[in-house]
């Protein structure tokens, strides 16, 4: 494949889903071809089963069927828009991917990071991301972000309390960690202005330096 996987990361009210569509738009300027899309979701399939995990009266849903739901849809998503975008040489630009599992499911839920990496290798076959962007907030921060956006869409995550949004958090620092040649953070406690700015930088650099 010809094409780069980027991915955006980061808790509940980071901001992460906003400055990706800045950012297409700065890319597509510079000339880069790009595909946007998001997890789960960005095709048919995939939205039917975002609408499931994601829906606010499914509070009954076992954590191991949320894991197995969220790579069903991301194996499918794969499959059917990510793959052909990359080998037709696009930069795919994917608003969550498989550090959300390891860090919701996999160290939020307790399932066990290496449980649900193990699922998801059988899903995605070892196609990782080129490159991610950690949107860093504190998780109250991004959650009074929440509560201040009216337009934003609530799901069933966002009924979880404040101790499972910080060990989400917890367990995106262990991935930073654990990933330093991928993943790339990002203050996301800035002006929208200055994380978009601070985000192109880090995808041009990195673009620049594997063309």
């Amino acid at each position: 494949m010809s094409g780069y996987f980027i991915t955006f990361e980061g808790g509940e009210g980071a901001g992460k889903t906003s400055i990706l569509h800045s950012i297409v738009k700065r890319l597509e300027h510079l000339g880069y071809d790009v595909v946007t899309t998001r997890e789960p979701g960005g095709i048919e399939i995939a939205e039917k089963i975002r609408d499931i995990i994601l829906n606010p009266l499914h509070t009954a849903m076992d954590g191991r069927t949320e894991a197995l739901l969220y790579a069903a849809a991301r194996r499918q998503h794969l499959v059917e828009k990510v793959f052909p975008a990359l080998e037709q040489g696009k930069i795919v630009l994917c608003d969550r991917f498989i550090d959300s599992s390891l860090a919701y499911q996999g160290y939020a839920r307790a399932l066990g990071i290496e449980e649900v990496f193990s699922i998801n290798q059988f899903a995605i076959q070892n196609a990782m991301p080129d490159l991610t962007l950690f949107f860093d907030i504190e998780p109250q921060k991004g959650l009074e972000r929440i509560a201040a956006n009216e337009d934003r869409e609530r799901n069933r995550l966002d009924l979880e309390n404040i101790d499972f949004h910080e060990k989400v958090y917890e367990a995106y620092q262990l991935l930073v960690q654990r990933f330093p040649e991928r993943i790339q953070v990002i203050n996301a406690d800035q002006t929208f202005e200055k994380v978009e700015e601070d985000s192109l930088s880090l995808i041009t650099q990195f673009l620049n330096t594997i063309e």
